[in-house]
């Protein structure tokens, strides 16, 4: 029975490479789910999930119609979740969510009846999704972050990926009033995949206002802080931590001030939130 493999079966099965358990055919949008921590968690891989991110582009490119919309859920996505129902709301809203959590991935193998393949970190599934769109000629977007950033984030998936295109880039420092303003442009460069980094829930509140207008994507991802680790900013954990679900030990390590408080209060919720809200 799954609950008595060892940890250390559980873990090597969660970071393990694991061949797709979607059918090419079926869209993103029809994929199962796991319902863990209140939310329903694509069952899914990296490579699935790339491969996915390329179709709905391509499929939807032209047709001036909504972008597919994938979020994440991390422990601090299901202990915000537990907490305001409205950005509970705005989750549930979404097309698909990725499990960005190891965490989550070793809890579903433990307990639930349809245990997720692997985390689906957008670290990595960027890296995943920008290889296949050099060949497929799908274009970026990313929106988020200081200038700085933004600019060496660009810049830096430029030249690991020389074939990849981007039709624009805009730093994610701007008001309410001027949405309309970034809605027009993104539509005007016309991105198949839509990057937008604002940070939780502000990224999820900005998509709830203008998703329906963003005729011009095809696929928009919400994706936190992704440009400050491909610029360079912020630096990942060492693997093993990731595999081990510890990279949280990591970033607080080496911001303690800021994320110690979060960790501590969000870390229970979301154990809660998992116990109690999944099946």
């Amino acid at each position: 029975m799954r609950f008595r493999k060892t940890f250390g079966a559980i873990l090597a099965e969660a970071t393990a490479e694991q061949e797709s358990t979607v059918p090419a055919e079926m869209r993103m949008k029809d994929w199962p789910t796991s319902y863990l921590g209140r939310l329903p968690i694509a069952q899914t891989d990296l490579a699935s999930s790339a491969r996915g991110f390329i179709d709905e582009a391509r499929a939807r490119r032209g047709k001036g119609q909504r972008p597919f919309y994938s979020t994440s859920a991390n422990g601090q996505v299901l202990a915000l979740c537990g907490k305001d129902s409205a950005f509970l709301a705005l989750m549930q809203r979404a097309d698909q969510i990725h499990a960005d959590g190891t965490p989550m991935v070793l809890y579903s193998k433990l307990f639930s009846k349809t245990p997720l393949p692997e985390r689906v970190a957008t670290t990595d599934l960027v890296h995943d999704v920008a290889k296949a769109a050099q060949d497929a000629g799908v274009s970026f977007y990313f929106l988020g972050a200081t200038e700085e950033v933004n600019a060496r984030a660009v810049e830096e998936m430029r030249q690991r990926y020389p074939k990849l295109v981007f039709a624009g880039r805009r730093n994610g420092y701007f008001s309410r009033d001027e949405e309309d303003a970034i809605v027009a442009e993104v539509n005007a460069a016309k991105p198949d995949i839509l990057w937008i980094g604002l940070g939780v829930p502000l990224e999820q509140q900005f998509l709830d206002r203008n998703i329906e207008r963003l005729t011009g994507v095809g696929v928009v991802k919400t994706s936190g802080g992704l440009f400050d680790f491909i610029s360079g900013k912020n630096s990942r954990a060492p693997h093993w931590m990731q595999a081990s679900g510890l990279e949280w030990l990591y970033r607080l390590w080496l911001e303690p001030r800021r994320l110690a408080v979060r960790y501590l209060t969000t870390n229970p919720q979301a154990l809660g939130a998992l116990i109690r809200h999944s099946r």
